[in-house]
């Protein structure tokens, strides 16, 4: 109730209209998408729903002005680099590019054709920009949470659950920029007495271990760094979140709703919605370089009912007061 408020597809291109190796139409434009998840992903169809209906609303309209070129990399590195050439090697007019790794990937293969990336962590921090106002070069976008927002990841999980003694900040080192998120959390967690725990995971193996052992310590939390890895392996760390009983405050809506306890986090697709007015601009003639790269401002406080009861917790009522959304 408010209070207030498909397998990774087989083939390289993606399922929605696509017209591939077709010549291009002339007065056409060609706009790549290059995805950090797969596109058998729930968050798949809403997200370029939103690309689309914003391209629409000033003008765009696929398979008339534009035609749009899937790629869907599911968190897989070495996808993510065949598909980053496949996607410059179509020339297209702009890049719309989602995770720290595929924007890694489209930037060794070129630093003239334009790009536009949404949900990257620290864009500074990863040389994607030299600042945010004015980023340079051949790209700007659309930043996710960032990394003083680990305080209050703890501060919201202390407040539900007292007793925790540690928390554990999971995080791949290979897929994300997790340096900024872990010297907050690491500053954070002793001003709140409790105990900061580094957890490197990089595949869904050290990721089922590490939950495990944290499972067999009492009064033990976990939270996961804005990333793609844990995106991809959402429903896992759910299923080992419940077994063991920890209590996990996750940064974007899609964790709760597929079963999480807790997210405090941004509107995810409405970020796709707002990268189609940069899109836009750089179609009609703009630098990205001279385009400021924007910070979220919007928050909102996701509760999990089912999921809190699943581990033998009771949130508070003035909480869930507080909550955006709660879900029975």
């Amino acid at each position: 109730m408010r209070r207030r408020e498909f397998i990774v597809g087989l083939s390289a291109a993606a399922a929605w209209p696509s017209v591939g190796d077709a010549q291009q139409p002339r007065g056409m434009r060609r706009i790549g998408v290059l995805m950090g998840i797969g596109e058998d992903d729930p968050e798949a169809k809403p997200r370029v729903d939103a690309l689309r209906q914003g391209l629409q609303e000033r003008g765009w309209k696929e398979g008339q002005n534009i035609q749009l070129e899937y790629r869907w990399t599911a968190g897989d590195l070495d996808r993510t680099q065949r598909l980053a050439r496949e996607i410059v090697d179509l020339k297209p007019d702009v890049i719309v590019v989602h995770s720290t790794p595929a924007v890694n990937a489209l930037r060794q293969l070129t630093n003239t054709t334009p790009m536009v990336f949404a949900l990257i962590a620290d864009p500074l921090g990863s040389g994607f920009a030299t600042s945010l106002a004015r980023p340079g070069a051949n790209m700007t976008g659309f930043m996710n949470v960032d990394a003083p927002m680990a305080s209050k990841w703890l501060e919201l999980i202390i407040e539900i659950v007292p007793k925790v003694k540690r928390v554990a900040l999971i995080f791949n080192p290979n897929t994300s920029p997790y340096q900024s998120y872990l010297r907050e959390f690491e500053v954070a967690a002793p001003k709140i007495g409790v105990q900061a725990v580094a957890t490197p995971v990089v595949d869904a193996g050290e990721l089922e271990r590490a939950i495990t052992a944290l499972g067999q310590q009492p009064d033990s939390a976990l939270f996961v760094v804005p990333d793609v890895f844990v995106q991809v392996h959402r429903q896992l760390i759910i299923r080992l979140a419940e077994q063991y009983r920890l209590p996990g405050i996750y940064p974007y809506r899609f964790f709760p709703t597929s079963g999480g306890l807790l997210s405090y986090g941004i509107d995810t697709v409405g970020i796709f919605r707002q990268t189609a007015s940069y899109v836009d601009r750089i179609l009609k003639g703009e630098k990205p370089g001279d385009l400021p790269v924007q910070a979220p401002v919007s928050f909102k406080l996701i509760v999990n009912l089912k999921a809190a009861r699943a581990i033998g917790l009771t949130i508070p009522e003035a909480f869930l007061l507080r909550a955006d959304e709660v879900l029975e």
